[in-house]
């Protein structure tokens, strides 16, 4: 048997900087700036670990062999000690740590790769809807493939496109609990969705208004009221409904709105030609303007999405505002002459391979700029001709055309 007790504790605090064995494993380390901090030496499963026990000044002598004793039979039962602390530490805690506890931690963490910080929580809300009502009081070191199929299992097939999001965010604060030192079984949300099994529900697109039906619609919006304005903007700028919702005069220079990088869904900022229908529309709603902002709503902050949408839904159209950019895609597609880049830009979507990216250094602002005014001429049926524009011989043959 080795030898134990070889130190005294009269002797040890006057004991320079070094390292002391009081046997069995059980070491002093005296540092040179005076602190010391005692340390067992263990072997478990053929590795090496080094414990602390505590500072010197806290733990005395005798303390320090008790607590080695302690831990050399938790060693000697082929426990990882240092895992075997953290565990019951965690355990003596009032509350342990929760799935929904560490889901938000989470969620604070990745905020800065959000666009707004996700603030419009669309990150978090598929977590938030379906999944912690049933497991956010669980510790998360319990959960299991059975507890997250449980949690899925209703929305599996009618709702495939959330419960995928809730899944994929799952996985997420699975890493991110590894991370804080929890353990948890990554692999688990991939068995639940071997158990789920395939989900039968089909992606449904975003009805869009056909482009024939755009200036019809466009000129219904005859009411001097925000919610009519928003509308008429956003069908003139192909832009999404938190783009103009969002949208701030101080973002307006001249005949071009900047649109900001953190409220684009590519992060990338993103400059939209305002056709003088557009400036028009934006001077006729600028009187409603607070906070900055063109939109407001009834009470704080700005108008919702689905305040537009109701409208559209009150009058019976299955058609919603974030289907106008589509309408004006297939007007470009079906009713000009417009190069597929160009009308591409015009939307704000990346175009072009990983190669080709880096060396297209143009937005095609000026060819937007006469695509967004023929937009707006054609959705204010001011020009008759319009509808059955196509490319011409000319450009077919690589020579400018009319415009």
């Amino acid at each position: 048997m080795r030898a134990m007790h070889r130190l005294a504790a009269v002797q040890i605090r006057g004991l320079p900087p070094g390292k002391y064995n009081d046997g069995a494993g059980l070491w002093l380390h005296k540092r040179p700036d005076g602190g010391a901090q005692w340390v067992l030496r263990v072997t478990v499963a053929g590795r090496r670990r080094e414990m602390g026990l505590g500072s010197l000044t806290e733990v005395s002598l005798k303390e320090a062999r008790t607590e080695a004793e302690r831990w050399r039979k938790v060693a000697a039962a082929g426990l990882d000690p240092i895992r075997e602390r953290d565990r019951l530490r965690r355990e003596a805690v009032a509350e342990r740590p929760t799935l929904a506890h560490v889901a938000h931690e989470c969620f604070d963490a990745r905020k800065a790769q959000l666009k707004g910080d996700g603030k419009a929580g669309r990150w978090f809300s598929p977590l938030a809807l379906h999944v912690l009502p049933k497991l956010g009081r669980l510790p998360i070191e319990d959960l299991d493939q059975n507890d997250i199929r449980t949690a899925l299992a209703p929305i599996w097939h009618d709702k495939g496109e959330t419960a995928r999001k809730a899944i994929t965010r799952l996985k997420v604060v699975f890493k991110h609990a590894v991370a804080m030192g929890l353990s948890v079984d990554l692999q688990a949300t991939d068995k639940a969705q071997v158990l789920l099994g395939k989900s039968r529900s089909k992606t449904e697109h975003i009805a869009a208004l056909p482009w024939q039906d755009v200036p019809a619609f466009y000129t219904s919006l005859d009411e001097d009221s925000i919610c009519h304005l928003a509308l008429r903007l956003l069908i003139l700028t192909a832009a999404r409904s938190g783009e103009v919702r969002f949208l701030r005069l101080d973002e307006i220079e001249g005949d071009t709105w900047i649109n900001p990088a953190e409220r684009m869904k590519a992060g990338v900022m993103h400059r939209i030609p305002l056709s003088q229908e557009a400036q028009a529309v934006i001077a006729q709603a600028s009187r409603f303007r607070r906070d900055g902002f063109l939109f407001p709503s009834v009470r704080k902050g700005v108008i919702s999405d689905a305040t537009m949408s109701r409208m559209m839904e009150r009058r019976g159209m299955p058609e919603r505002p974030h289907g106008f950019p589509s309408s004006f895609r297939d007007w470009c597609a079906e009713a000009t002459g417009t190069p597929r880049e160009v009308a591409e830009a015009a939307l704000a979507h990346i175009d072009g391979s990983k190669t080709e990216r880096p060396y297209r250094r143009t937005d095609f602002l000026e060819e937007r700029r006469r695509l967004m005014e023929r937009w707006a001429d054609f959705v204010t049926a001011r020009t008759a001709d319009v509808v059955s524009l196509r490319p011409s011989a000319n450009h077919q043959a690589g020579r400018p055309g009319p415009s």
